[in-house]
Order: structure tokens, then sequence, then C-alpha cells
């Protein structure tokens, strides 16, 4: 017990001190955290249909599935609540957090790994319906939110930013145990890909795939970079998501006068009334929340990024935000504007 505590040592330090600290140092692991709980169901739904092999995890900077292996990487912040309560403060929101959401990532990454073991972005049907694996993943994408060719599993409409994130979304519905996918998508394009995709997968249950590659790619363990570099690199790569034609009504809303640095964030005052601005848009517009809380996720992280600050009644700020909200959501939906970067 002495021993754990002298290695998770990190686990106490104040912030300026833990961001110091390297991404090797931090000896989390799956085993015994609520990520392998999760893990755990998906592969038990794996077992349900029959799918014998099953992707192996490691513990990683992010979420991923490389290209020929057939596991998957997790993020290290998803295993130590300091760790989460870290990437909550510096990235405003934690990927994978909620059980939920975590084990709709999780379906899509195990999708990415079965079809890296049994080889199936080789076959011809699976290139039709979806596309070549071999086609580049662009920067950024424009995700049209009302398509039926694509099914909705995580954030974004993800399954239209590439034919492999297409499989990987379609496979995480098809094997969610109350997805209803036959009775949800009746009707749509992406039926064509789901019933395909239940057919392939009854083919290969229970036979063994011809890669069953264990290769840990870019484990934590060998990552040197500190804390703070991480975060630097993360939050510059996220801030080219959050278009500036904000500005003008955030500028508005919202001040970086000197006067109001003692004032709360706006991206603080956002998150905390988000629930209900979004609910309210939803009833005024009749748009679904999920849909709203795209532009929200984009407004708050343009706050972020101009250090804007609470100028006014909280009452009349909130109603503001809310008509914002209403008319930004319309230009997301209708007129295009805006790219959702990889």
């Amino acid at each position: 017990m002495a021993k754990k505590r002298r290695r998770r040592a990190w686990a106490k330090l104040p912030l300026e001190q833990l961001l110091d600290v390297r991404l090797c140092e931090l000896d989390v692991q799956i085993k015994k955290s609520v990520v392998e709980q999760r893990i755990d169901q998906v592969l038990a739904e794996l077992d349900r249909r029959g799918i014998v092999f099953k992707p192996h995890f490691w513990v990683s900077d992010d979420w991923f599935t490389p290209a020929g292996v057939s596991g998957c990487a997790v993020p290290f912040y998803l295993l130590h609540p300091r760790l989460s309560h870290l990437e909550r403060k510096q990235m405003l929101e934690v990927e994978g957090a909620e059980r939920s959401e975590c084990i709709k990532i999780l379906r899509h990454e195990a999708g990415h790994a079965i079809e890296h073991a049994y080889r199936l972005n080789l076959r011809k049907k699976r290139q039709r319906l979806f596309g070549k694996s071999t086609k580049p993943y662009p920067d950024a994408y424009l995700p049209q939110p009302f398509s039926r060719r694509f099914v909705q599993n995580i954030d974004y409409w993800y399954a239209q930013s590439h034919p492999d994130e297409d499989f990987a979304e379609t496979f995480a519905v098809w094997l969610g145990p109350r997805s209803n996918w036959r009775k949800i998508y009746q009707g749509w394009p992406a039926m064509k890909k789901l019933l395909y995709m239940d057919e392939l997968m009854n083919e290969i249950a229970g036979t063994k795939p011809p890669n069953r590659s264990r290769r840990h790619v870019s484990p934590l363990k060998e990552n040197t970079t500190t804390l703070r570099q991480y975060y630097a690199k993360k939050q510059k790569r996220y801030a080219t998501e959050y278009p500036n034609f904000y500005d003008a009504d955030l500028l508005r809303l919202f001040s970086a006068a000197p006067e109001h640095k003692k004032n709360e964030t706006a991206a603080s005052f956002l998150r905390r009334v988000r629930p209900s601005i979004r609910n309210m848009v939803s009833q005024w517009t009749g748009h679904y929340a999920y849909s709203l809380d795209q532009v929200l996720k984009d407004i708050i992280g343009r706050c972020r990024e101009l250090k804007l600050r609470v100028g006014t009644q909280e009452k009349q700020l909130k109603m503001d935000a809310t008509i914002m909200l209403t008319v930004n959501t319309m230009n997301f939906l209708y007129s295009g504007q805006r790219w959702v970067d990889l």
C-alpha cells in the first residue's frame, strides 16, 4: 500500500507541479478502473454476437485504433479522478467520462479493430457501400445533420468524416443491444450498410481472424511529454475548431475589459447555463438538443480563446445568450458555415 501511495504522489501535487509530470510517470492502468468495466460490457456484447475475436486495449494519450492493429488505445485521463479533473479544467470536457459516451466510443473503436483483424476493408462490397480506406482523411469536414445515408453514434455526425469512420460507426450502432436499428433506420439509405454489417458479422462469427496483432502503438509508458506540453499542443490543435464568426455576438454579450477580470469567465457561465438554454432553444426551434449542443461547444471554446468574462446581469445575459444560440444554430444547420476539424 505504501508503495502505491508513493507511485501516485503526483495525484496530490498542486496544479503547476502536476503539469510538469511526464506522461510516462503517470502509473495508471485499465485494470480495476471504470473503463475496464465498460470494456468488459462491450466484450460481452461481442460474445453475444458470436464474435470470438476480442480487441486488446492499452493506455495512451488519446482514443485511437492504429491502421493494421486489432486493438484500441484508451486515454490516460479516464483512469484517475485527478487526471479527469485536469482534462476538464484544460479542455472544458472529458471525452468518454460519461458511461454512455464511453461505451459508444468503445464500440466504435472495436469496429475499427475487428475490421483490421479480419481485413474487411479489402472486400469489394464494403468498398462499394462505405468507400475505400485509402481515401485521405480530410483536415476538416462539413457535416450534413439531416443526411440519412449515415448512422448516428458519437458526436459531430462522425460517420460522415471518412469511409473507415462510417464503417466503425455503423458497427457501433449494429452492436448496441438496445439500438433498435431495424426500426430507427427503417427507410434510411443507411439501412443498406446496417444490413450488410449484420451479414458480415454473421459470416465471421465463430471464426479466428488472419490478423491478431497485439501491438501497442504510442503506449503511455514511452511518452516523455509533460502534461503541460501535452495540453499546450492539444489546446492549439483544438483552437482551430472554434470559428471566429461568433466573435461579434460574443463581444457584444461578454467583456475582455480589465475591470471585469475578477468576474466569472464567459466559458464557465455558458457551461453552467448550457442545459437550460439548450432546452429552451430546442423548444423554440423544434431542433434536437443534440444539434444545439454542437454549436454551444464551439461558442464556449471561442469564449475561452478570447478570454471573455461576464460583464452584465445574469438574467439578461442568459436571455441574450439564448437568442444568440438560436441564430447561430440556424446558420449551423442551414447555411453550412461550420467545418468540423479532425
